[in-house]
């Protein structure tokens, strides 16, 4: 498939590396950085087509937020693990659980950007825990120039692969776009009840804020994990 992940903004957080485990299948290992497992709530706007097939505005187009962490395969390839993603099709939810076998969850949701302000809000409808909400404000800042970056923004945000599971054990999935541009951003206002409903405590502490005008995503098709 070919996405465009849009106004996207990345928020992560701290946390021990064994409370994050809990939440991940052997053989995959939480990855961290500094000592740390890192949690990431991503919310964005996504267009998703198939290659030579023109999107459908209304169909194709819609707000997704995920909660996500970084894994290491035994194989030594990393990326991301998903522990839930929201997002506002329901068609979109059912096609990303059946044949990625992703957590995916259908929200009522909504993105509205005035001048450097964005904000995103959702509210999950089904499956459960139904109700869980996202309200999250941000202020777009000036553009990071490269030197500004550090190895922790790289680490947090420059992933290739996706992984999941299902009944014939662990798989992954390719995900090739070009680097993010990134900008700084400002944490306007965040409360958030989708890390708590992935299973996790409550975050502590002020995340690392960056936002992304977007990149389009060429994802691969789904292959077992014990095979390339």
């Amino acid at each position: 498939m070919i996405h465009r992940w849009d106004n996207l903004t990345f928020l992560h957080w701290r946390f021990d590396p064994e409370v994050v485990q809990r939440l991940i299948p052997a053989p995959l290992v939480v990855e961290t950085f500094d000592g740390s497992a890192w949690v990431g709530l991503v919310p964005f706007e996504m267009q998703v087509r198939l290659p030579r097939i023109a999107p459908v505005p209304w169909l194709s187009n819609f707000p997704e937020t995920n909660v996500r962490t970084y894994v290491r395969a035994p194989d030594g390839t990393t990326g991301v693990w998903f522990l839930s993603l929201d997002a506002a099709r329901a068609s979109a939810v059912v096609t990303a659980r059946t044949t990625y076998r992703l957590p995916y969850f259908w929200s009522k949701m909504s993105v509205t950007t005035a001048g450097p302000i964005v904000t995103y809000q959702s509210r999950r409808r089904r499956p459960g825990p139904v109700g869980a909400s996202c309200d999250v404000a941000i202020e777009v800042g000036p553009a990071f120039a490269p030197d500004q970056l550090h190895a922790l923004d790289h680490w947090l945000t420059a992933r290739w692969r996706l992984f999941s599971v299902s009944g014939h054990g662990q798989r992954f999935a390719r995900a090739d776009h070009p680097p993010w541009p990134l900008h700084s951003a400002r944490l306007l206002h965040c409360d958030d009840e989708l890390i708590a409903a992935a299973g996790l405590p409550e975050p502590q502490g002020d995340p690392i804020v960056h936002w992304s005008p977007g990149v389009e995503v060429r994802i691969g098709f789904p292959h077992r994990l014990d095979k390339t």
